[in-house]
């Protein structure tokens, strides 16, 4: 292994240590393995250092996790010296019979007349239909007049091909061209897409479909099938060139678990990188796909699409029911007759408008939510007049509990930059909205701080509409273009979530829904810069709330920093907060917890951007901190809300900051 450098990070270690930690509690067998590697290190040194620490558990991880060769449609069960699993071994030689058919099914998509020569990894999920990712997907293809087309660079086609083998050291090629756009789900939808595949290319033939399970699983015995490609954004860099021996762009196969499940995405912890786009998750025991791997976390944890669900999607396309073209610019209402509709509670219900019902996809699953929506073609760029806002009441501080428990609007200690604007004769510094407010930090022409009211017992789903100005301010406080666009630019990252305000009646739900898309609610957001746990962990608020009651209040904004960095003429925020508070059905009593998440790793490289002078000791990973922290951090009072703070109520006892890294909602400390 190479050598640490001195400057590693404490977090990066105490990361990589609590990942071992976790598999270690759910795998008494790696867990066993783990310990010979702690015994083989001890007495090797004279006292513990950081290096030493990292080498054992870096170690134990490429044991826990380990990255292997494919040759010859085959696993090959080799490892290094220092990291050999014989629990791995054993497990993957009696799988080989289950294994061996499904690594046959797993390709590379290669791309001629692009930019990319291959974008990612797809797989035979029927006789001739291969399964890959919207976003590896849309680097090629698009939606275009009823269905979807290869897209065109000068004049001509991109085409598009899967080599099912691309293995080290093997020459050979079984390479099948992608004959025909199947379907491509829109956003927010689940992140599939489905191409035709020629059945023969010369003496080839196509492998048999990885079939299906019936449902996903949670389980120690699984594996990721794909084409892991070299990513510069990992922050743990040395590391990832140890576990993947400095070796991309061939097919590996990670074995792992299936950690978590969701009603339309899994979660598993097999080591993974951008390539991975489009990766089988395959059941060692069956040979079956579990599902569909689309994102992840390096040493987190990754997210995959439910084998029910693209079972369902792939139906829908086999019997010619494929979703018509979305319509992403705002249009004039279409008959009710030519218009149906996804719906899924969850306690929230969320309605997307998919087109004609008799190519309608109605696969009755939750919609996966990135972080962020690219949205750049939803541009309203018109501008309300001040007066149709008379009649917003904002956020209300007394909306929760039956005695009116006081959720205070947050103030902000120096308010040197704090936005000023008249209306209605008077001076104000809050933009109210329907059931949220709204205030902006002047100079840099974003959102400070957005907060929400939201009644889970009351959701309405509503029609998206564009990106829209507020006719309160100046248009030059408000940052509508410039940085925002498709990658490498931002998106526009909603702080109050475009559903929460879409509540009561249904006029009202709808105005709500809509105030959410002014560009005052915004801030710039990498496309890339996914944590499924951040948009849910209202979800997670409303599940713990009071039944009968089911209201939470939302604080959330970006972290505000003078050495910020600046793209395309944009300062732009490193880290965001929120702040959630609600009466726990367990305590009877209000509850307030914070969250941070940080967009570091995930910013891109320019040549006139110093990347090292701004990192900070966090990571891309959304965390539960203090709600002092929150305050401490962004200059923001947030009245008594810090007092019943469960982390608050453990830093005032001595300990030092408090930071639980957050992969699901089971692992928030309410109280």
């Amino acid at each position: 292994m190479a050598q640490l450098p001195k400057r590693v990070a404490r977090d990066s270690l105490q990361r990589l240590a609590a990942f071992n930690r976790k598999i270690a509690e759910t795998d008494p067998a790696l867990a066993q393995e783990s310990l010979d590697v702690t015994a083989d290190l001890t007495g090797t040194r004279s006292a513990p250092d950081p290096d030493g620490i990292f080498l054992k558990e870096s170690i134990i991880l490429r044991r826990n996790r380990p990255v292997l060769d494919v040759r010859d449609n085959a696993a090959v069960l080799e490892f290094a010296s220092d990291t050999e699993s014989d629990v791995w071994k054993a497990r993957l030689a009696a799988a080989a019979g289950a294994l061996d058919p499904a690594i046959r099914a797993v390709g590379r998509i290669n791309l001629h007349n692009a930019p990319l020569s291959w974008v990612g990894t797809g797989w035979l999920v029927a006789e001739d239909i291969v399964v890959t990712n919207r976003h590896v997907a849309q680097e090629f293809a698009q939606a275009g007049g009823d269905g979807f087309t290869f897209t065109q660079l000068g004049g001509r086609p991109i085409r598009a091909e899967v080599d099912f083998l691309s293995e080290f050291d093997n020459p050979d090629t079984r390479v099948f061209r992608l004959t025909q756009v199947l379907h491509i789900t829109p956003a927010p939808g689940p992140d599939i897409a489905f191409f035709r595949v020629e059945r023969a290319a010369g003496d080839h033939r196509l492998a048999e479909p990885i079939p299906l399970a019936e449902t996903a699983v949670q389980t120690h015995n699984a594996a990721v099938i794909g084409y892991p490609a070299f990513d510069s954004r990992i922050p743990d860099f040395t590391l990832m060139e140890d576990i993947f021996g400095a070796r991309y762009n061939h097919k590996r196969l990670a074995p792992g678990a299936v950690t978590f499940l969701e009603d339309s995405r899994l979660y598993h912890d097999c080591t993974t990188l951008g390539g991975n786009s489009g990766s089988a998750v395959i059941d060692l025991d069956s040979g079956q796909a579990l599902g569909l791997h689309y994102s992840g976390a390096f040493m987190r944890t990754n997210y995959a699409v439910r084998c029910d669900v693209v079972a369902e999607a792939l139906r829908q396309v086999t019997t010619g029911r494929r979703p018509a073209r979305p319509q992403l610019a705002p249009q004039a209402p279409r008959p009710e007759a030519s218009r149906t509709s996804v719906t899924t509670t969850i306690p929230l219900t969320i309605t997307v408008t998919l087109g004609d019902p008799a190519l309608a996809i109605d696969v009755q699953t939750r919609p996966m939510a990135p972080f962020v929506q690219s949205d750049d073609d939803l541009l309203d760029l018109t501008e309300a007049p001040a007066e149709c806002y008379r009649d917003r009441s904002g956020f209300r501080p007394d909306f929760i509990g039956s005695g009116g428990l006081l959720c205070p609007l947050p103030q902000l200690i120096d308010e040197t930059n704090l936005l000023r604007f008249e209306f209605d004769g008077q001076e104000e510094t809050v933009l109210k909205y329907q059931h949220f407010s709204v205030a902006m930090n002047e100079p840099r022409r974003m959102c400070l701080w957005s907060a929400v009211n939201i009644d889970g017992t009351e959701p309405k789903a509503a029609r998206r509409v564009g990106w829209k100005y507020d006719g309160r301010i100046d248009k030059r406080f408000q940052i509508m273009k410039e940085c925002y666009g498709n990658p490498p630019k931002f998106s526009r990252g909603h702080m109050t979530r475009r559903n929460d305000p879409g509540w009561g009646p249904v006029a009202e739900a709808r105005v709500g829904n809509e105030d959410s898309m002014h560009v005052t609610n915004a801030t710039p957001q990498m496309q890339s810069f996914n944590a499924p746990i951040w948009l849910e962990l209202e979800d997670h608020a409303l599940q713990n709330a009071i039944d009968d009651d089911m209201r939470i209040c939302v604080y959330t904004g970006p972290v505000l920093k003078d050495d910020d960095p600046v793209f395309y003429g944009v300062q732009v925020p490193v880290a965001f907060w929120k702040i959630i508070a609600f009466v726990h059905e367990r305590t009877g009593h209000l509850s307030a917890t914070g969250y941070r998440m940080d967009q570091t790793a995930n910013l891109p490289r320019q040549d006139e951007f110093v990347f090292g002078a701004f990192q900070s000791s966090h990571t891309n990973e959304a965390a539960q901190v203090s709600i002092r922290s929150i305050e401490s951090e962004t200059g923001l009072h947030f009245g008594g809300l810090a007092e019943i703070d469960p982390l608050g109520q453990q830093e005032s006892l001595g300990t030092g900051p408090v930071k639980v890294p957050l992969l699901t909602g089971t692992q928030i400390r309410w109280f």
